[in-house]
């Protein structure tokens, strides 16, 4: 079995990863990641998140639909609620799309924010018992919101192919809607 590293413990062999790592900021402070975003044209690695009820949930489930992948690091932060908000308000209007929210909240804050918000257009996800934010590239490995998910979104066509990501650059910055909407657009139902 293979015992895992605590880079903050081991900063050489960080500075030895780095070149493979994608990059964010909080608050002006440099943030690596686990790894990269899933490539342009690639197949979307499997996975399983556990939804608010405490079901599993595949990516799998949604084959034939255009998914939509809302990373966050925490539903319980400001902008991270706004971006459940504003993908759940377009969501009701995008033909053959499921929206999944995923971030490593315990199910059961998904669902009480929900059950707040009145969010019910989108998918919301637990990472917390899952490899998602490694497989994916999105698990922060430094700063103070290490092992948590980076800000990011990715869109895969109806054959679960990426065609678009974006890993937002400041933690503390809403994602690029309009950018994604019209990649989301541009990629037949």
């Amino acid at each position: 079995m293979l015992c895992p590293i605590k880079l903050d413990r081991h900063p050489h062999v960080l500075a030895a990863y780095t070149d493979d790592m994608a990059t964010t900021h909080l608050q002006g402070k440099l943030v690596h990641t686990i790894g990269e975003l899933p490539a342009h044209g690639t197949q979307a690695p499997e996975f399983t998140v556990v939804g608010s009820n405490l079901e599993d949930i595949q990516l799998s489930t949604y084959a034939g639909y255009r998914i939509v992948l809302n990373i966050f690091p925490s539903v319980d932060t400001g902008i991270c609620a706004t971006s459940v908000r504003t993908f759940n308000q377009h969501a009701a209007t995008l033909e053959n799309t499921r929206v999944l929210c995923i971030s490593h909240d315990l199910p059961f804050a998904l669902q009480r924010f929900c059950a707040a918000e009145g969010i019910d257009n989108v998918t919301v996800a637990s990472a917390f018992r899952s490899d998602f934010a490694n497989l994916y590239g999105v698990r922060l490995i430094d700063s103070p919101l290490k092992d948590l998910c980076a800000r990011s979104i990715i869109i895969l066509d109806t054959s679960g192919i990426v065609r678009y990501t974006q890993l937002v650059n400041e933690i503390r910055q809403d994602p690029d809607y309009e950018q994604a909407l019209a990649a989301l657009a541009r990629i037949p139902a």
